[in-house]
């Protein structure tokens, strides 16, 4: 039986634009317009524009909401103020992530917790199970989600708006702004490694906001681009470089993981992860050719298996095929001699610190 795929509402004007359309995640989603390389480096350099929409939103309230989050999320939603958003892994009983996801507090008992498209009905039955207490309304059909990524994004949102973003901090939003007419929550955010904003606005005023940005000259960019972007910036991709049988230490978001004086689903086996150590983290590589390790090949070492790749390609930015994959820790170490077989060759590969590329311009408005 043929699955239904849910469209976006700028569908119409992706395929007006010549995009290439794809299945991803339950959806049909743009993967390209005028090509990834040239996309991804429209973004590096100037400003791009992405349809996120596919992404899933629930809004949790009530009186219980924060005290129900902090023994849900492996960071500490406790940290947190009004305006401000938080990265953060969902993990199950076994400490396997569950979804990485972001949630942004509007007031104490008042948050917007943004998942993964593929991950949304899991997601909302298990945010529901453990948020008892609470509200938990998905408004994915609501809510629309456009990403303006790039040196040049503050410059050409400032220019459709009277909103001071330069007030917005790195990870903090705009709960109530007005972009291009359009009434909008702009949060400081992004999975590209650059500068920018994501705009969530009305479902149906979507589209208002995307000509707008189109107006500015601003290119659209595809999820091709978006993962080549992502992967130079070491950002992980759900069901590739994580899944339920991954925990936040060996996929290196111990970061994001708060053990002191909480305890949260999943934290008992987090917790011995840290403590006494995993036999698999992921690592980046680097290969010494231009050949692309795609997911599911093997690592090896001295011909014999000794990982797995879980994203790899080109990556425009540092001319270089890169990728992620999980080794032992033994192997870990940046320096370290490894290869992978591509296509039944084994292609030489070194162990590299991540991120692969770093943006090193702040930008000011």
């Amino acid at each position: 039986m043929t699955e239904t795929l849910k469209q976006t509402p700028l569908h119409a004007r992706h395929v007006a634009a010549g995009a290439r359309i794809v299945p991803f995640g339950g959806w049909d989603m743009p993967v390209q317009y005028a090509g990834i390389v040239e996309e991804h480096r429209a973004v590096r350099a100037n400003s791009g524009v992405f349809d996120v929409s596919h992404m899933g939103e629930f809004w949790l309230e009530g009186p219980h909401v924060l005290e129900e989050l902090n023994a849900l999320l492996c960071n500490d939603p406790r940290r947190l103020v009004d305006g401000q958003a938080l990265y953060s892994p969902m993990c199950n009983d076994r400490g396997g992530i569950v979804d990485d996801l972001l949630l942004y507090r509007f007031a104490a008992d008042r948050f917007l917790l943004v998942v993964n498209a593929s991950r949304r009905e899991a997601d909302l039955a298990w945010v529901k199970t453990h948020l008892a207490r609470s509200s938990v309304r998905d408004a994915s059909s609501e809510i629309a989600l456009i990403a303006v990524q790039g040196p040049r994004a503050p410059e050409i949102v400032q220019s459709l708006t009277t909103a001071g973003l330069s007030t917005i901090g790195y990870y903090h939003f705009l709960p109530n702004a007005e972009v291009a007419g359009v009434r909008a929550i702009v949060s400081r955010t992004g999975y590209t490694g650059e500068d920018g904003f994501e705009l969530y606005v009305d479902w149906n005023e979507a589209g208002k906001l995307w000509d707008a940005l189109r107006g500015k000259e601003v290119p659209p960019a595809g999820l091709g681009a978006r993962d080549t972007l992502r992967l130079e910036a070491g950002y992980l991709l759900y069901g590739n470089d994580m899944d339920e049988s991954t925990s936040p230490i060996e996929a290196g978001l111990a970061w994001t993981v708060k053990l002191e004086d909480r305890t949260f689903v999943g934290s008992e086996v987090v917790r011995q992860h840290k403590e006494r150590g995993v036999t698999r983290v992921l690592a980046g590589f680097a290969l010494r050719e231009r050949a692309i390790a795609r997911h599911g090949a093997a690592l090896l070492k001295d011909g014999a298996p000794a990982g797995v790749v879980t994203s790899g390609t080109f990556a425009p930015s540092i001319e270089k095929s890169v990728g992620l994959g999980y080794v032992p820790p033994a192997l870990a170490a940046p320096g370290t001699l490894i290869a992978a077989d591509v296509r039944g060759r084994s292609i030489e590969a070194e162990i590299v610190k991540l991120p692969f590329y770093r943006r090193t311009r702040r930008t000011k408005l």
